[in-house]
């Protein structure tokens, strides 16, 4: 019987775990106001050496949004030192850090939306006023 999960995605979704951890628990932020970093999505290499870490970034400039992907870049070791301890493995993957703004660009669509939507509603309802009288 084949598996439901490869093993890539077993250690993505693991790492995908104690990386959030990390980061919420005993990551420091320093740059700026301490923004909510979540982490959307963990994609490992077949050979299970890289792991490309997309984390959101909430409550930040874009600007800000570069330099927190810096630090994290930065801090790297030391989270992969904390990764070490966590995971049983006998090669953590080196780590990649990239900012996914899917989420933010997705809440942006959907309120141009809801505008556009209340202006065609109010426009509609002008309009009807206007033909009554």
């Amino acid at each position: 019987m084949a598996r439901e999960f490869s093993r890539t995605d077993r250690v993505a979704q693991q790492v995908h775990k104690e990386v959030a951890s990390i980061l919420q628990n005993e990551y420091k932020h320093r740059v700026g106001d301490m923004p909510l970093i979540t982490v959307s999505d963990v994609d490992v290499s077949r050979d299970l050496a890289h792991a490309k870490i997309f984390v959101t970034i909430y409550n930040s400039t874009e600007e800000e949004g570069k330099a927190h992907i810096k630090q994290l870049a930065e801090f790297k070791g030391f989270i992969r030192s904390l990764l070490a301890k966590r995971i049983r493995m006998r090669a953590v993957p080196d780590l990649h850090f990239f900012e996914d703004k899917s989420i933010i660009e997705g809440m942006r669509i959907s309120n141009l939306v809801s505008q556009t939507i209340a202006k065609d509603e109010s426009k509609r309802d002008t309009d009807e006023s206007e033909e009554q009288e």
